[in-house]
């Protein structure tokens, strides 16, 4: 069962959303706040799986509640009805596995909680959308060679470069495993040894510093089992 804990200052929004996540039979609704420091009290006690996070709340606001369950290993899927750049890159800031709009279908977010406890990142379209438009309008750059490694408080190896350099690209543990032939437990793994190393909270912030430092996952067809790197 995936314990979610769902934080809305408005009861009514609370109820909508219990009532949505509790017709998945593989979803447990953990407990219920009304502000941001409710939720990250709750959180401490309670320990789910995921927490869905409002933005504006009184006491403490979603944004500063996600960095305090973020650096408790919480996973934060983000859902407001402001899509704003302030919250939007707040939140990702923040260590947000992912940030979804209140317009979104019940189907939809009930799969984006799935994705998220899956140790995997969701963005709604619309701030997919606004990332790729930040990152375009910066100064262009020459492509970072894969080989050299990205500045953080460790080196990486190569394929740990590769798999961020699939991050980068929005690329799933499944999808990356099959690009670099490996198991999608190694994937997860690389992941994970890769936001240690470099001191980051979520997938989503390791994507956008790939994007940053411009690295790109090797592409399919350059990937044969004659010069497969052994998963390390």
């Amino acid at each position: 069962m995936i314990r979610v804990l769902v934080a809305d200052d408005q009861a009514a929004v609370r109820a909508g959303l219990v009532l949505i996540l509790r017709s998945a039979p593989d979803i447990e609704v953990a407990g219920e706040a009304a502000d941001g420091l409710e939720a990250v009290e709750l959180a401490r006690r309670l320990r789910p799986d995921v927490v869905l996070m409002d933005v504006r709340m009184p006491r403490l606001d979603g944004i500063s509640a996600t960095g305090e369950l973020t650096a408790l290993g919480v996973d934060v899927l983000v859902l407001t009805t402001f899509d704003v750049d302030e919250y939007v890159f707040g939140a990702l800031r923040a260590g947000a596995a992912g940030f979804l709009l209140k317009d979104i279908d019940a189907d939809r977010l009930i799969e984006a909680v799935r994705t998220v406890a899956a140790g995997e990142g969701i963005l709604a379209p619309a701030v997919t959308r606004r990332l790729i438009r930040e990152f375009a309008a910066r100064p262009g750059r020459p492509a970072a060679p894969l080989a050299s490694p990205p500045p953080g408080p460790a080196e990486l190896t190569p394929r740990e470069r590769q798999v961020l350099g699939c991050l980068g690209e929005g690329l799933s543990n499944a999808q990356i495993a099959a690009r670099l032939n490996m198991a999608e437990t190694t994937a997860k793994t690389h992941v994970s040894r890769i936001l240690a190393k470099l001191g980051l909270r979520s997938r989503v912030q390791a994507a956008i510093l790939a994007q940053e430092l411009a690295l790109q996952g090797p592409a399919e067809d350059a990937i044969g089992r004659t010069d497969r790197e052994p998963d390390r």
